[in-house]
């Protein structure tokens, strides 16, 4: 009876306006619209006031435990610094409950920021490695990431955040990320989170045992890093 009227194609402006707001860049600038944001918001909010008043008196046990989990896991994806966090861990549960709070913030704000950095920043961050450094690294990661990861979390010589990004950008699967991450993150987790337990008594043996390993983790990230970049440097030939 009628001929099927055929589908009309999509119009040029508002196709051309969809491929823009799916850009890699487009995604990339909302990733950086959204880590400003919440770094700001953490700025205003002045998370270190819990070293202060401590946790809200209503919240106590496993409760408190896992609502400091979760907010340690935004805050270190809004780029607070996860030493005060783990001493304030440690200070507020003591250091069998810090810990596991600690470690799970810790994955889950690793976690947070991997899936930001590869859903919104991946197509972008990968068109930007250009220099032999920078290559070197994302072809350890790809091939490596395991490993790659679990050095980086046991010798503490790149910023946390960075970390995250720099295993997003990389096709590193987020598992072994996320596996790494809590391995790795685990001794010098503990040792801030006793230290931040025993802050009211700091000449015991234990406060200052857990600043030694502190020191001594610092100085050992600081040779692995020094060590591994000029290795890849030397063995990644010049474009």
């Amino acid at each position: 009876m009628f001929d099927p009227v055929p589908a009309r194609p999509a119009s040029g402006p508002a196709l051309r306006l969809s491929r823009a707001l799916l850009s890699p860049w487009s995604r990339f600038s909302l990733l950086v619209v959204v880590l400003l944001g919440a770094a700001s918001t953490m700025l205003l909010f002045e998370p270190q006031r819990l070293l202060e008043s401590g946790w809200p008196t209503q919240l106590t046990g496993g409760t408190a435990a896992m609502l400091f989990g979760l907010a340690y896991g935004a805050l270190t994806v809004a780029f607070v610094p996860r030493p005060l966090l783990n001493i304030a861990a440690g200070a507020l549960f003591g250091a069998q409950t810090g810990l596991a709070a600690a470690l799970a913030g810790t994955v889950l704000g690793a976690g947070v920021s991997f899936m930001l950095g590869r859903v919104l920043g991946q197509d972008a961050l990968r068109t930007l490695l250009r220099g032999r450094l920078l290559t070197a690294a994302d072809g350890v990661l790809s091939r490596h990431g395991f490993r790659s990861v679990l050095a980086l979390r046991l010798f503490p010589g790149v910023p946390f955040a960075a970390a995250n990004y720099c295993a997003a950008t990389s096709r590193m699967g987020a598992p072994p990320f996320l596996l790494a991450t809590g391995l790795g993150s685990i001794p010098n987790t503990a040792a801030y989170v006793i230290a931040g337990s025993e802050a009211a008594s700091p000449t015991s043996p234990v406060f200052l045992a857990a600043m030694g390993f502190i020191v001594l983790s610092g100085l050992g990230g600081a040779l692995v890093a020094w060590r591994r970049r000029h290795r890849l440097g030397r063995d990644t030939p010049d474009n």
